[in-house]
């Protein structure tokens, strides 16, 4: 396999900075109206079985997306709801206990990585985060502590995935954190990217 050295790394890093600016203003798009948090890897949950407190316990989610609990094993979760999940456990222990009632409840949200936001470059904290209903450019900006001093925020774009056709919309964080311009605060879609490049000097 060829590998990629520094220097072609920042080659390709530059040459993206200047097509930064052909990208158009992300638009203010309506948030998902029937949003529903899906179970991924890392999800630490708790199971609630009624009538039975011996089986009941925190289960956390396998890198795998599977759980193990009590007289349930390697029961796919990932990329299930909660209620989807506790119907699926229901399912299996009813093979021991009769008319078995399962709840489902999320502790730690990591969520799928198809959902997580993800946030690169120059901000103060670089991380993926979990979608959170109605998220917002200035939540996620607080979520990472803001941008770097070398960070040239008018320059950053999202990398968003609409329908099947990857797009980079710019957006201006510059003017949102700095100017206070409410106009620049845009909603956030999960599994978009958000690039911070650098400034020039």
């Amino acid at each position: 396999m060829r590998r990629i050295n520094n220097w072609t790394l920042w080659g390709i890093l530059f040459c993206n900075s200047f097509l930064v600016g052909c990208a158009p203003l992300a638009p203010n798009v309506d948030p998902p109206s029937d949003y529903t948090y899906i179970i991924g890897p890392g999800d630490s949950l708790e199971m609630f079985v009624w009538g039975n407190p011996e089986i009941s316990r925190t289960i956390p989610v396998r890198p795998d997306g599977k759980i193990n609990a009590p007289l349930v094993e390697e029961l796919p979760a990932s990329g299930k709801t909660p209620f989807q999940l506790a119907r699926d456990i229901e399912k299996e222990l009813s093979k021991y206990i009769r008319n078995p009632l399962v709840t489902v409840i999320v502790n730690d949200f990591v969520g799928p990585y198809s959902e997580q936001v993800r946030v690169v470059g120059q901000a103060a904290k670089p991380q993926a985060v979990p979608y959170k209903e109605n998220m917002s450019l200035l939540d996620l900006m607080i979520l990472v502590g803001g941008l770097t001093d070398y960070a040239a925020g008018n320059r950053a774009v999202i990398v968003r995935n609409m329908n099947g056709v990857q797009q980079q919309l710019r957006v201006r964080i510059d003017d949102l954190l700095e100017d206070g311009d409410i106009t620049a605060n845009v909603n956030i879609l999960p599994g978009d990217i958000l690039i911070i490049p650098e400034a020039y000097f």
